[in-house]
């Protein structure tokens, strides 16, 4: 159970509860899942109970409980206990973290993508209405990869870009970084996007999928493989991993493709924190920590072609 299916789980029981008369609050649109604070316990916990507790009109404590009720009849749950003033905690059956990797391995770039995304370029049936100006048109375009479907009336707007001409001036791939980005009411950021350094985001983020490929390259020499054998100590890269999913989700639902930008920015980051970690070093032999941090890098560099190729941007092997 991924942290995306463990809201949704919890999401679900918060609407039984409303259904059964036993929670009288509105039901959220949806519902966060983090890593455990200090004091708390297992795999992932949500504070969905003390949010829930003043419409409730009801201790935060009672609220957990009754939630606790409901989910602790779903698989792949071995644990849930509540801590401090409500805060409800969740062990997995298993290895979350193992099994978020063998979900990507088998997937592939499928992982976190919507229903269909072989949708032409051009306008067609289910477009979204926009201006015929550049930035609209690739926002347009970009929510249907996303697997987003335009509501009655409904009509794309955001910033304009700057000029006509950013495919000829930057390329394709940096001109679509510039205008999906930035948030549609801002104005997009044109500077920098073609220098070759960790400063420029898009290079940050199609280098650390090349760092992904090439970690993979050498472990082929060194004579090993990934495989989730081991739990890996990578709490940021794993949610990033993790959370991808619910990302690209919420960019369709909320219009905001600059929100999987964001996320691939974050997620390149924490690779190429990681990175000098998976490879043996020196006389050391491979063992099954590298081959697990060696599945968590390549399902990053995953995540990362996926995200770049729902945004219409190449993810080269070699950079």
């Amino acid at each position: 159970m991924t942290p995306a299916e463990l809201s949704r789980t919890v999401l679900h029981a918060v609407c039984r509860a409303v259904e059964d008369g036993v929670l009288r609050a509105p039901v959220p649109e949806s519902v966060r899942i983090e890593r455990p604070r200090p004091g708390g316990r297992g795999d992932y916990a949500t504070n969905v109970a003390l949010r829930l507790a003043g419409p409730a009109g009801q201790p935060a404590g009672d609220v957990a409980t009754l939630l606790k009720e409901r989910i602790g009849r779903t698989g792949g749950i071995e644990r849930i206990e509540i801590t401090g003033p409500g805060f409800l905690n969740f062990t997995l059956a298993g290895s979350a973290q193992q099994r978020l990797l063998a979900t990507v391995r088998d997937q592939g770039e499928r992982y976190g993508m919507p229903g269909s995304v072989d949708l032409p370029d051009g306008p067609g049936e289910g477009a979204f209405p926009h201006a015929d100006e550049l930035r609209a048109r690739i926002w347009a375009q970009t929510l249907l990869r996303l697997g987003a479907r335009p509501l009655d009336g409904e009509t794309v707007t955001v910033v304009p870009a700057p000029h006509g001409g950013l495919p000829e001036s930057l390329g394709s791939d940096a001109a679509r970084w510039a205008l999906l980005a930035a948030a549609a009411h801002d104005r997009p950021r044109t500077d920098g996007l073609l220098v070759q350094h960790e400063r420029n985001p898009l290079y940050r983020v199609r280098f650390a999928h090349a760092r992904a490929r090439a970690l993979s390259r050498s472990a082929a020499v060194l004579g090993f493989g990934a495989a989730p054998d081991a739990y890996v100590d990578a709490p940021a890269l794993t949610t990033a991993v993790a959370d991808h999913p619910a990302v690209v989700a919420d960019a369709a639902r909320l219009r905001a493709p600059d929100r999987l930008a964001r996320h691939l920015d974050v997620t390149a980051d924490a690779l190429l924190a990681f990175q000098h970690t998976v490879l043996p070093v020196g006389d050391e032999k491979p063992s099954a920590a590298h081959r697990s941090r060696l599945a968590l890098a390549e399902a990053a560099g995953t995540v990362l072609a996926g995200g770049l190729s729902l945004l219409g941007i190449s993810a080269p092997e070699y950079l």
